[in-house]
């Protein structure tokens, strides 16, 4: 694992930048964030298909912007990608391990969480970046090692705030950070802020859109 700080940037809604030494790393560039949210990304990690966290106009914008940038991701979103950026797609899925521009990541989880019994389930996968950052994407998922920054889906169709709470409380971070924060209104968020912050057990905190923290 390398030594050196991250800092954290934060997007609009669930996507965030990481960058280290020169090198930024970009996960869910979805339609709800920033047109050049992935542009200049030395890599781009997407966790599932739905819109919010996948946009294929953003995911061209980054790749075409750095012609060594790379996409890792799961089948999904891939076969929607590969053939225009071909050997620079990587298919990848729960258990799987891999370096991308210098970042260590481990994958873990299968499945979105449940927004209705009626509705199918699709693949999603969560990102461990340098076993420190847990980018869950639309699900509860609970690593098997520890979390010092968990990126916390704190608002979404699939989830009430006592089953975001339990999962911080699971989770055991040393920090919480909000993501899936688009549709949550500015008169709901000290109410978030207090609960979770009161009940999680771990420290929470919330970036404004463009705001960065050194982890």
């Amino acid at each position: 694992m390398n030594a050196s700080p991250l800092t954290l940037v934060k997007k609009t809604h669930s996507c965030v930048r990481l960058e280290r030494d020169g090198q930024a790393l970009v996960i869910d560039p979805g339609g709800f964030t920033e047109d050049d949210a992935a542009v200049g990304a030395d890599a781009i990690l997407v966790t599932h298909e739905h819109p919010d966290h996948f946009n294929e106009a953003r995911l061209r914008a980054g790749l075409e912007s750095n012609p060594a940038a790379q996409l890792w991701t799961l089948r999904s979103v891939a076969e929607q990608m590969s053939a225009a950026f071909p050997g620079r797609v990587h298919t990848v899925g729960h258990g799987d391990t891999f370096s991308a521009a210098g970042f260590e990541v481990d994958v873990h989880g299968e499945l979105h969480a449940v927004i209705h019994p009626d509705i199918p389930r699709i693949t999603n996968i969560g990102f461990l970046v340098d076993g420190s950052v847990f980018h869950p994407g639309d699900a509860l998922t609970v690593p098997d090692r520890p979390v010092d920054t968990l990126l916390l889906p704190v608002m979404a169709p699939w989830n009430k705030i006592s089953e975001v709470i339990d999962y911080v409380r699971e989770v055991k971070p040393r920090r919480a950070v909000d993501v899936h924060d688009a549709l949550l209104t500015d008169l709901a968020r000290p109410i978030y802020d207090n609960q979770i912050g009161a009940l999680g057990g771990a420290g929470h905190g919330r970036l404004a859109p463009g705001d960065s923290v050194r982890l």
